[in-house]
């Protein structure tokens, strides 16, 4: 049976991929507390890596806001898959954001908005966060955007 954030989530007609596996030596997800830590999450839905390239030459700022919108999704994947229960969210406590770019690319904050408020349309006040949006030359698998997350649990 769906929590509250997941009948949020289909509410607002999106749905939760797969927690994608390790692509490296590392885990996913880490629990330190009462914070939850998600390793870097690329736009990667179901198996199959989307958004390959840069925001700017390849995609537009709103292509952009989508790939981040992705990665936000694998985010949350991943919390379900560390807690069981998307309802054990407290809040999310920060967003860092990097957006694979040109040098003179300087929306990053616009194309990591799409996740930021994405975790707003779904959690509300739990889902305001600190964030940080940062360029990057290249990202892992060519990918537009890459972002973790802290996120705080009952």
């Amino acid at each position: 049976m769906a929590g509250q954030i997941e009948a949020r989530i289909q509410e607002l007609g999106l749905e939760l991929p797969e927690a994608p596996k390790p692509a490296g030596s590392y885990i996913q997800h880490y629990q330190s507390g009462n914070l939850i830590f998600v390793a870097g999450q690329i736009p990667f839905w179901n198996g199959e890596v989307k958004f390959q390239g840069k925001v700017g030459p390849d995609f537009s700022l709103e292509e952009g806001q989508e790939a981040a919108r992705v990665c936000a999704l694998n985010i949350l994947a991943q919390a379900k898959d560390a807690l069981g229960d998307l309802d054990k969210i407290k809040r999310i406590v920060k967003l860092s954001g990097f957006v694979n770019c040109p040098t003179d690319f300087d929306a990053h904050p616009k194309v990591i908005n799409g996740a930021s408020d994405l975790m707003g349309e779904i959690f509300g006040e739990k889902g305001k966060h600190t964030r940080i949006a940062l360029g990057a030359g290249s990202l892992p698998l060519n990918v537009a955007v890459e972002i973790d997350a802290i996120i705080e649990v009952e």
